[in-house]
Formats: structure tokens, C-alpha cells, sequence
């Protein structure tokens, strides 16, 4: 068997890349979301810097995905799709709580950085363990950041 490298992935790694696609354009979309229903300008731009680094993560691994013969997830998960559904209603009929909106934000980066670490875990040593623990690191400190924001808005 040939050794793995970034242009000849196993199945296994690519169905992993796909899942990773998958919740970085759910982070996308979210994180564009609660930037629509937050009145602080600042922090909305800076939500939408944080979408637009989860849509680069997206790309770069569907480039990957691509270069291995294989069409890659254009799309987010139907559950995220609800899930952001629900928001928008629940903005709706409250004052647009920035604290709410950032704590669901801090729940979903419990989720992407889950996702990284059982990719990184369940395929170890794999050609793309150094894209993959690059794009975790830029994670974690988007999670950390999104946690000290939501913790400094608690009344």
C-alpha cells in the first residue's frame, strides 16, 4: 500500500476532511448570524472576521478534498441550519441579548474544537495532521476569545 500524502488521502482521512468542511461552514453561517443580531459594531465585525476564518479553514480543506479526485461539501448541516433557524426566531421575540447570542457562539465552538480534536485523534499521523493542527490552534484561540467575550458580557 502506498504511503499517504496530501494528493493520494485515504477514504478515511477525506470522510474526516468532509466532516471538518461541513462544521467550519456551519461556523461560517453562525458566527455571520450573530453578527446580524448584535448592535455593537465592533463586535460584529469582529464576528464576521471570525466567519470569514472559518470559511478560509472550509476552503483550504476542500482543496485537499479536490486534489484527492473527490467533490467536496459545499454545504452546512441541516441541524446547524435549524439550530440558526431557531436563533433568528428567538432574536425575534427577545431584545437581541448579546450575552445569548455570545454564549450560543461559545457552544459552538465547543463543537468545532470537539470536531478537531476526534479528526486529530481518530486519523493520527495522518499527510494532513500539520494543515489539521494549524487550523485547531487557530480554533482553540477563536474559542478562547469567544468564551472571555461571552464571560465579560455576564451581568
Amino acid at each position: 500500500m502506498a504511503t499517504e500524502t496530501k494528493l493520494n488521502l485515504k477514504e478515511s482521512t477525506i470522510e474526516k476532511l468532509q466532516d471538518l468542511i461541513q462544521v467550519n461552514i456551519d461556523s461560517a453561517k453562525g458566527f455571520n448570524d450573530a453578527a446580524d443580531n448584535v448592535d455593537d459594531t465592533i463586535l460584529s465585525e469582529k464576528l464576521r472576521q471570525v466567519a470569514n476564518e472559518r470559511q478560509r479553514q472550509a476552503t483550504e480543506l476542500q482543496d485537499y478534498v479536490c486534489a484527492n479526485n473527490e467533490e467536496p461539501r459545499r454545504e452546512g448541516s441541516y441541524a446547524a441550519s435549524m439550530h440558526r433557524t431557531w436563533m433568528d426566531i428567538r432574536a425575534m421575540f427577545s431584545s437581541n441579548d448579546t450575552y445569548a447570542i455570545m454564549a450560543e457562539a461559545e457552544r459552538g465552538e465547543d463543537k468545532i474544537k470537539e470536531a478537531y480534536e476526534d479528526a486529530l485523534k481518530d486519523e493520527p499521523g495522518t499527510a494532513m495532521n500539520d494543515v489539521l493542527l494549524r487550523q485547531y490552534e487557530d480554533v482553540k484561540s477563536i474559542h478562547d476569545s469567544v468564551r472571555d467575550i461571552r464571560d465579560s458580557l455576564k451581568s
